[in-house]
């Protein structure tokens, strides 16, 4: 599950939050898409249907598709400079000390584990995928779209 604090900002004569890109891919929604707001919070519409274990599968095809394209260093690049952003954003939630220690270690076999693997942790930190950015929105939508038929 997603938990994090988001300041509210001004945002012209209006107040927003802003949210992490990690996320927002992670619902399958982008710019100009709706979201859900309620008491409860911000969500994505309910039209996407997918079980826990099919959104874990588009996860797992999502990070198949970014080690398809990237070495192990371009990846380890990308995390770093989206969980720097995101600490100063004060967008933290816990799994990113996991991914900054992953991605510091320099060692293959644990990066892609928790990117690839099944085991119940890389189920886990692929809620909060670090390494969003290395895939174009049109690749995203693509693999949304392929999962959802």
């Amino acid at each position: 599950m997603y938990a994090m604090r988001v300041r509210i900002r001004r945002v012209g004569n209006s107040l927003g939050v802003l949210l992490p890109k990690a996320l927002l891919e992670a619902w399958g929604v982008g710019e100009d898409d709706e979201l859900v707001l309620t008491q409860r919070g911000i969500q994505p519409p309910a039209s996407s249907g997918f079980s826990h274990r099919e959104l874990d599968d588009l996860r797992l095809s999502l990070s198949l598709a970014v080690v398809r394209k990237h070495t192990a260093r371009e990846i380890r690049a990308k995390i770093l400079a989206n969980l720097h952003r995101w600490k100063l954003r004060d967008s933290w939630v816990s799994a990113y000390d996991e991914w900054a220690h992953i991605a510091r270690s320099e060692d293959d076999g644990a990066l892609f584990a928790a990117m690839l693997g099944r085991e119940e942790d890389a189920v886990r930190l692929r809620q909060s995928m670090p390494y969003v950015g290395l895939l174009s929105q049109q690749e995203v939508r693509k693999l949304y779209e392929e999962a959802a038929d």
